[in-house]
């Protein structure tokens, strides 16, 4: 096993895999930009390295940087988490020509699979379904894209090549359209990928995006942990997930499992990494994807199969074989993850950031909290949004549900807008609260609910608010506070309001939030 990793990311999921390295004896290297300089995942390494400025182009994605850092630190291996290098082949390469271990796939299984055309020919001689649909489409060839069209039929989704995230995506309804969704597509795709390749592919209307967990070891064996439900999408972009999933029983699940075994080795994989399925209303599923890494939501595969995936991660980029799993690999129970993003639900999502001047994680049974968090954390605005990520086990998903709520409501973030209404409006909601989503369900069927709707603690805030404006009042009066009125018993008063307001709705409350 090494004996020091470095870490080549930041935030939670650097945090994530520092705890794992603490509990194997391993040691850490931190690296970090410099508004990161005071993150926690810095406070908490062995040893840290500066990298560059905010941008993480100057910083995080900057692979000599990244591997001079491990070389001075001694480091042995590198972690790249999600994000930024981590589905980089180049990045992979420069580990091995270095001599450093990466904990990740072959960079030949992420070329593989990195091209989205590339992956669906891989799927197609390994067996896995594949959505029907056209490849290699140059968006100047506009005469062949429109007889693949009519041979595939509409609507349709015009797709990036290269890249993912949701960009150089476009949804096709009829043939008129597909010209401009071909140059929107192909230029997006340029400009974010350096690519504009595009292909053609069938749109599976209402499906589910179900996706399997798999890690391999150099040693032949593939494991597969079961599925995620991951529809709850806005902008192609999960916002909740969970496992297992309503929609798939035991014998999906088995099928499903073994075709992302075929998956992985179909291109030699290696490590932990994710293969994504669409879902449709019959039951069949078609192959959309491979994330070559750690997802974001691995902590509820990792609660219903009881398993540390990091650790597996570790292992398996020592040389060492897989464990044995010590019970049969059937999910137990149900998790869900809620990932709490700095954003206003109540402006379009706009993102928040600033000075974090309080955080309480809720506590209790099942209860998770993975996050970059802590009072007086200044978030910047160089990175994504993501401040943490809220995961719930239970016996099942009833109660699941019900923890989840609680632990919503437990968890207070000041000083920045955060995404917590929104979630506790989710669990408001009959389709989600029933498991009828789909992909866009989200943004066709879901509205948030105005500011402190059906919430019996707003006015737990009115009568707050009044009770400090008293206050105010009269000391700009020149009346001196009672004994009554310091700051134990103020504290005391609010609590004894919250209890008198009672614990139900959560619907629109902004509790959480910098509001």
């Amino acid at each position: 096993m090494f004996k020091r990793i470095l870490l080549a990311n930041r935030g939670e999921i650097a945090l994530r895999v520092q705890r794992t390295c603490r509990e194997l004896g391993i040691e850490t290297v931190a690296v970090y930009s410099e508004p990161d300089r005071h993150q926690l995942h810095v406070r908490d390494a062995d040893l840290a390295v500066p990298i560059g400025p905010g941008p993480s182009s100057e910083s995080y994605l900057v692979i000599d940087k990244i591997i001079d850092a491990a070389r001075r630190t001694g480091a042995e291996a590198i972690h790249p988490g999600y994000g930024f290098l981590s589905e980089n082949p180049r990045f992979a390469d420069a580990c091995e020509t270095a001599g450093i271990a990466f904990i990740g796939p072959p960079a030949a299984a992420m070329r593989a699979l990195g091209d989205k055309v590339s992956a669906r020919k891989l799927m197609e001689q390994a067996g896995v379904p594949v959505v029907p649909g056209a490849n290699d489409i140059d968006p100047s060839d506009l005469a062949r894209a429109r007889a693949e069209a009519e041979r595939i039929g509409f609507p349709l989704l015009v797709k990036a090549a290269a890249g993912g995230g949701g960009r150089g995506i476009r949804v096709v309804e009829r043939l008129d359209d597909l010209e401009a969704a071909m140059r929107a597509s192909g230029a997006e795709a340029a400009s974010s990928f350096g690519d504009a390749t595009i292909f053609l592919e069938r749109y599976i209307q209402r499906s589910r995006h179900v996706e399997v967990q798999i890690m391999a070891d150099a040693h032949g064996e593939v494991r597969a942990y079961g599925e995620r439900e991951c529809s709850v999408q806005r902008r192609h972009q999960k916002l909740t997930e969970e496992a297992p999933s309503v929609a798939v029983d035991a014998a999906l699940r088995r099928r499903m499992c073994d075709a992302a075994i075929a998956a992985a080795r179909s291109c030699g994989y290696r490590n932990a990494g994710t293969v994504e399925f669409l879902l449709d209303d019959r039951g069949e599923f078609y192959f959309l994807e491979v994330n070559a890494r750690l997802q974001v939501e691995h902590p509820v595969t990792e609660l219903v199969y009881g398993v540390d995936l990091v650790r597996q991660q570790l292992l398996v980029a020592a040389g060492e074989p897989l464990p044995p799993h010590t019970r049969p690999l059937e999910p137990y129970g149900w998790a869900i993850e809620a990932r709490i993003n700095g954003e206003d639900p109540y402006q379009n999502f706009m993102p928040s950031v600033g000075l974090v001047t309080q955080v309480e994680a809720p506590l209790g049974p099942g209860t998770r909290f993975d996050t970059m968090l802590c009072d007086g954390l200044d978030v910047p605005v160089f990175y994504d949004s993501l401040l943490g990520k809220l995961i719930v086990w239970a016996e099942t998903r009833e109660l699941a549900l019900r923890r989840m709520r609680r632990a919503l409501l437990d968890l207070v973030i000041a000083g920045v807008e955060t995404n917590i209404p929104f979630h506790l409006a989710l669990l408001d909601h009959p389709d989600y609260v029933s498991g009828a989503v789909d992909t866009g369900w989200l943004e066709r069927e879901f509205a948030m609910p105005d500011a402190g709707a059906g919430d019996p603690r707003a006015e737990t805030a009115l009568i707050a608010a009044a009770l400090a404006a008293s206050m105010t009042s009269a000391a700009a009066n020149g009346a001196t506070p009672a004994a009554s009125t310091n700051e134990w018993v103020r504290t005391n008063r609010l609590r004894a309001l919250e209890q008198r307001a009672g614990a139900g709705g959560g619907r629109g409350w902004r509790r959480g939030t910098g509001s």
